[in-house]
């Protein structure tokens, strides 16, 4: 082996996003020989790639922070829902609070893992070829640290630049005066539309799907106004760590939607819009992701507040449809500022792709089926291979002969959505079936995180040099979640909870619904001496 490093560390972590480096910081305080490698050039994880004009949190602070004292007491934010420019503030001050950097190689793509049986250790090899050894290995790439750009005819041939979203120009792209195009209206989708219809001197807008966006409510914050609120930080960071979501003050009331007089559940719904951000999704009725007819009113609320604000009925008919695209809720809702207002514009055009689909990308622009659009940008915001992508793209190979991308072709199985058969002393995180887009970053970050670091504390205090599970304990979790999907309408959406947006990709719930109920599984497993694991 060629550039082999001489030290065995205890835990090599993929990633120095919210996970990577709050299991650096735990771990090291540990006394763990902890390192991560990143394919960026700083700290941030996701919020290093994005960049792109408009990208900002939909999770509000303090909710998106870390409960580390040393780190949120000097700490101040300027908006309730932060910019990425602003994120990447936090990161340098987390590094500043924790010196996390001197235990991070930047600019270190993980191409392969391996597990050496013989040592019980994996190998961790660079795209620059160095290859690093390691007791446990810890990826932390979250759930959309792969694009995915669709098969469109032509693509290659567009003259002007073309960004998916997910790898737009660090040093930024002026869209001032430009004929700008935009594929998809995801969350991504909506912040570039936003921003380049202020600016474009024509906009053009491809939807396939309606995104039901809600209202972010966005605020200004100061120094004087979170002096006060952080007295209340400790007690919020308790509930969050306990709340039933990930978030500590967003709960839903207990009833039915349908349990209660129309002029409660009108001032409910609106009392929640009114809070924004996912107020209106997690935090009117316990049943509007399990009761078809409580979604449908949670919907007509919806549609009712979005066609007001669009003055055009035949636009609001593709933005707002009468009848529900899907159930609502059962794709992730992107937060909006003044996204539906942007289709009043005269500069702004919309393209529904379910009636007018591109044909193909042409040297000038896109045509459709019924006209060419000439354009100097085009935007892809097409999305990403969520949940699994950012792992299989690695060429990580356990012990059955088979990597994991081959292993997870036809389903993805683990245990606990940390644990995978047939890749000992691999502990995922933030990875797939466990709660992961249903946990804001910091949050799972914490909660999740601490598992894993007792857990590697409990296999040190026993000298076990090894922990795997079985394919009996990784498929009774795969029913599991399966059970908890069914219980809800979330299998009715083609989405990238459910990997409908990747063609090919095995239809399943890749997103543990219920933080607090899989902390609970995650609990008992550890009361009970890790039940599920084998040990060596």
């Amino acid at each position: 082996m060629n550039n082999l490093t001489d030290k065995v560390l205890d835990a090599l972590i993929i990633g120095a996003g919210f996970n990577g480096i709050y299991q650096l910081h735990r771990l090291r305080e540990l006394g763990f020989r902890v390192r991560i490698l990143d394919a960026a050039a700083d700290l941030g994880g996701v919020w290093y790639w994005n960049c792109y004009p408009g990208a900002r949190v939909d999770s509000h602070v303090p909710n998106y922070e870390f409960s580390i004292e040393a780190v949120w007491q000097d700490w101040n934010w300027t908006e309730k829902f932060p910019g990425w420019d602003e994120l990447r503030r936090y990161f340098t001050h987390v590094d500043e609070k924790l010196g996390l950097s001197p235990d991070i190689e930047f600019n270190s793509r993980v191409t392969r893992a391996e597990f050496d049986q013989s040592r019980n250790e994996w190998l961790v090899g660079c795209d620059d070829g160095r290859i690093f050894r390691t007791r446990f290995l810890i990826p932390c790439t979250g759930f959309a640290a792969k694009s995915y750009t669709p098969d469109f005819k032509g693509l290659d041939s567009f003259s002007g630049p073309c960004y998916h979203t997910a790898h737009w120009p660090q040093q930024g792209y002026d869209m001032t005066g430009q004929r700008v195009g935009v594929i998809g209206t995801g969350a991504s989708g909506v912040q570039v539309i936003q921003e380049a219809a202020n600016i474009a001197a024509e906009l053009t807008v491809f939807q396939r799907t309606p995104i039901l966006a809600l209202a972010m409510q966005q605020q200004q914050l100061d120094v004087a106004t979170q002096t006060v609120l952080k007295q209340d930080y400790p007690e919020n960071f308790r509930k969050r760590r306990t709340a039933g979501s990930s978030f500590f003050d967003i709960e839903a009331d207990k009833r039915s939607a349908l349990a209660v007089t129309e002029e409660e559940r009108e001032a409910i719904f609106e009392a929640a819009w009114q809070k924004g951000g996912f107020h209106f999704w997690a935090g009117t009725f316990s049943d509007i992701l399990t009761n078809a007819d409580s979604n449908q009113l949670a919907y007509a609320f919806w549609r009712e507040k979005t066609r007001m604000r669009i003055t055009n009925p035949a636009t609001a008919d593709i933005l707002a449809p009468r009848l529900a695209p899907h159930p609502f809720g059962t794709k992730r809702p992107s937060l909006e500022q003044w996204y539906y207002e942007v289709f009043n514009q005269d500069n702004v055009s919309l393209i529904d792709l379910r009636q007018d689909p591109i044909v193909q990308i042409t040297e000038h622009g896109i045509h459709t089926g019924s006209t060419q659009i000439d354009l100097d940008l085009l935007v892809l915001a097409t999305g990403f291979d969520a949940g699994t992508g950012g792992l299989t793209q690695i060429d990580i190979q356990g012990t059955t002969g088979k990597s994991l991308k081959e292993t997870w072709a036809d389903g993805v199985d683990t245990h606990l959505g940390i644990a995978v058969p047939g890749f000992p002393n691999m502990l995922m995180l933030y990875g797939p079936q466990s709660p992961t887009a249903f946990c804001n970053g910091p949050t799972c970050a914490e909660i999740q995180g601490e598992w894993v670091v007792e857990c590697l504390q409990y296999l040190r205090r026993r000298q076990l040099q090894r922990i795997e599970t079985t394919e009996d304990q990784a498929r009774h979790w795969t029913r599991h979640v399966q059970e908890v999907a069914d219980g809800t309408l979330l299998p009715l959406a083609d989405s990238w909870y459910m990997g409908a947006n990747i063609p090919g990709k095995h239809r399943q719930l890749l997103n543990y619904p219920g933080v607090q109920s899989y902390m609970e599984q995650c609990r008992l497993c550890a009361l009970n001496d890790y039940e599920g694991f084998r040990f060596a």
